[in-house]
């Protein structure tokens, strides 16, 4: 298949490999956000890094949900087994950072749930922004604008969080 084939899914609705890629990479990347989330509860100093915490698990697993779904739905495999790593992907978090985010409480907490949250986000919407130049399925395009959106405005309240 040439990067420009179009496919059709069993809605009919055009898509090509770049949105395949896209949903593909977007599953473990909120994966990875959730994760990181889930530890917010009994780590966090800051109430509010604990409601943003709250905030990105609601958000994202609905959302992964719907990724899986539209993968589903055509028939595809979630992974690829030809693609490179997903610790290679924007934003996304080494072993390394992961386990000091796990062991880390209080300030130490917040700090590294900010700096790490901040950067992963900012990986998810540039992956959504690359994708809405070359993706031709509608309904991955809204789905990547709305990630975007919806990251872009979580950065904000992290700041604020972090700020306060």
């Amino acid at each position: 298949m040439v990067m420009s084939d179009k496919l059709r899914g069993g809605d009919g609705a055009a898509y090509n490999v770049f949105d395949i890629s896209f949903i593909r990479m977007m599953i473990p990347h909120h994966t990875q956000a959730v994760e990181m989330a889930a530890l917010a509860p009994d780590r966090a100093r800051n109430p509010q890094i604990r409601a943003i915490a709250d905030r990105i698990k609601a958000a994202q697993v609905p959302e992964i949900l719907r990724l899986k779904g539209w993968l589903k739905n055509r028939d595809l495999p979630e992974t690829d087994p030809q693609h490179v790593t997903h610790g290679t992907m924007r934003g996304m978090q080494s072993a390394d950072a992961m386990r000091a985010l796990a062991a880390a409480t209080g300030d130490n907490f917040d700090r590294l749930f900010v700096s790490m949250m901040i950067d992963h986000h900012q990986g998810a919407i540039d992956m959504a922004i690359d994708l809405m130049k070359v993706g031709i399925n509608v309904e991955v395009g809204e789905m990547a604008n709305g990630i975007a959106a919806e990251q872009s405005v979580e950065i904000g309240r992290i700041k604020d969080a972090a700020a306060s």
